[in-house]
C-alpha cells in the first residue's frame, strides 16, 4: 500500500489566537427530535462557553440522521465561520458525560488552540495493480512531522483499510499517536457518513493532524486481564498458532483452564482472547503491554488456535479474559495514572468507545464517559461508539475492538 499526496479536500490552518493563552474547549449535546433545534442549541452553547471563534470543530451524529449530515456540516461551518471541521455518524453518541445509546443525538465539540497547526483531510483508498493506494494526503505532510504531532482519524469500515494506514504510519511516522474510530450504525456500504468542512462523504476517512498549541495524551483501555503465564510461539502460520512453548497450543490452554476458578472458566468459554506483547525488549510484561486479539476458533484435531491477527514464531503471547469488572478496573487505573502523574490536568477529551461496551457490557449507563469526568473533572467531552477503535499500545498504533480509546488535551 502506498500513501499518495493530493491537494483536494484539505484545510490547513494556523491558529491566530494569542499564543500565550491556554487552549479552550467546549462541548454540547442535544437529543432533540428537531434537527434545526439540535444544531442551534449545540452551536449556541459551544459558542457561549468558548467566547472566541474555535480553531477546530468536531461533531458526532446518530446514524439515523445520515441523510441530514450535509446540512449539519454546512450549518455548523457557516455558524462558526470555519471549515476546520470533521465528524462522523455513530450507532450511539457520547457527549458531556453521557452516552446516548441507539437514539437520535448530536454531539458538538470545539477547541480554541493558540499557536496550533491544524490540517484536515479526506482520504480514500484506490485499488491498483500493486495492491492499492491511499490518496488525499497533503503535499506538505510529506516532510518530517515535528515532535508532539498527533492525528485524529474517523473512517468508514466498509471502504477504508485503517489497519493498512496505521501500519504505514507506524513505519514512516514512529511515535505519532493516531486516535479515533470507525463510523458505526451502518448495515451496508454507503450508509455511513464522514463530515469534513461543509461536505459529507460516504467513503474513505477524514482526519485532522494537530501540532503545537496543545499536548495530546492517549489512553487505550482494552479491558482484558491475563490468565496463566506467557508463552513464546514456537510454531505458527498466518493467524494460526500451532505450538506454544514447544507444545500444542490447545494443550497449554487446557492446562491453564484446569487451574482457573469456576467463574474464570466461564469467561474463557464465553469469549477467550490472546494478548501479543508489542515490544519484546522488556524483562517483564504487564497488562498494558499486550495487544488484545480475539480467539476465532480452536481445532481439536491438531491442537491449534486461530486468532484475529497474523502471528509468527518468536512472539510472546498470553491468554486473556474480559468482563465488565476487568474493563471497569483497567479504565479506572489508567485514568487515575493520568490524574496522578500529569503535570497539568486535561482541558478536554474525545472518547471513542466500542459499540460492544456501554450497557452491553456494563451494568450502569454512561460508564466510560462518566468515569472520564469522575476521574479527571467535568472537562468538555464528546465522541461515539465505534465499529473499531484506533489508538496506540506501547508506542505503536493499532485498530482495536471492545476498547475505549481516549484523546486527552493538556496545556502545551
Amino acid at each position: 500500500m502506498t500513501v499518495e499526496p493530493n491537494s483536494l479536500a484539505i484545510v490547513s490552518a494556523i491558529s491566530m489566537s494569542d499564543e500565550t493563552s491556554l487552549p479552550q474547549f467546549a462541548a454540547a449535546l442535544s437529543t432533540s427530535a428537531s434537527l434545526d433545534e439540535a444544531i442551534v442549541n449545540t452551536c449556541d452553547e459551544v459558542a457561549a462557553k468558548l467566547g472566541s471563534p474555535p480553531d477546530l470543530i468536531m461533531a458526532f451524529v446518530s446514524s439515523n440522521r445520515a441523510d441530514e449530515c450535509e446540512q449539519i456540516a454546512q450549518e455548523i461551518c457557516q455558524r462558526f465561520g470555519s471549515d476546520c471541521f470533521i465528524g462522523c455518524t455513530g450507532e450511539s453518541i457520547v457527549g458531556t458525560g453521557r452516552e446516548v445509546e441507539l437514539q437520535s443525538a448530536l454531539s458538538l465539540w470545539a477547541a480554541v488552540l493558540p499557536g496550533a497547526s491544524l490540517q484536515t483531510m479526506h482520504l480514500n483508498f484506490e485499488r491498483s495493480p500493486e495492491g492499492g493506494a491511499i490518496v488525499g494526503w497533503p503535499d506538505d505532510l510529506e516532510d518530517e512531522w515535528p515532535d508532539g504531532t498527533a492525528m485524529i482519524l474517523l473512517g468508514d469500515p466498509f471502504s477504508f483499510p485503517a489497519d493498512a494506514l496505521l501500519e504505514r504510519l507506524n513505519e514512516d511516522r514512529p511515535g505519532v499517536p493516531v486516535i479515533g474510530g470507525m463510523a458505526s450504525g451502518a448495515g451496508a456500504p454507503g450508509e455511513s457518513r464522514l463530515l469534513i468542512g461543509p461536505a459529507a462523504h460516504q467513503e474513505g476517512a477524514v482526519a485532522v493532524v494537530v501540532h503545537g498549541g496543545v499536548k495530546v495524551r492517549t489512553v487505550v483501555s482494552q479491558g482484558c486481564r491475563p490468565i496463566g503465564t506467557h508463552f513464546v510461539i514456537t510454531k505458527a502460520e498466518r493467524n494460526v498458532i500451532f505450538e506454544l512453548g514447544g507444545k500444542p497450543a490447545l494443550i497449554q490452554l487446557k492446562q491453564i483452564f484446569d487451574t482457573l476458578p469456576t467463574r474464570e472458566q466461564q469467561l474463557v468459554q464465553n469469549g477467550l482472547h490472546v494478548g501479543r506483547v508489542v515490544s519484546e525488549y522488556q524483562e517483564s510484561f504487564q497488562q498494558g503491554d499486550f495487544l488484545i486479539r480475539n480467539v476465532m476458533g480452536i481445532d481439536p484435531d491438531n491442537g491449534s488456535i486461530v486468532v484475529g491477527e497474523f502471528v509468527r514464531p518468536g512472539q510472546t503471547v498470553q491468554f486473556q479474559i474480559r468482563d465488565h469488572q476487568t474493563a471497569d478496573d483497567e479504565l479506572k487505573q489508567l485514568l487515575a495514572a493520568v490524574r496522578d502523574n500529569s503535570e497539568a490536568s486535561p482541558l478536554g477529551a474525545l472518547l471513542f468507545t466500542c459499540n460492544g461496551r456501554g450497557t452491553r457490557l456494563f451494568q450502569k449507563d454512561h460508564h466510560d464517559a462518566r468515569l472520564v469526568q469522575e476521574t479527571l473533572g467535568e472537562i468538555p467531552l464528546a465522541g461515539f461508539f465505534a465499529a473499531g477503535e484506533l489508538g496506540p499500545v506501547s508506542g505503536q498504533n493499532f485498530m482495536h475492538g471492545f476498547t475505549a480509546s481516549i484523546a486527552l488535551f493538556e496545556p502545551p
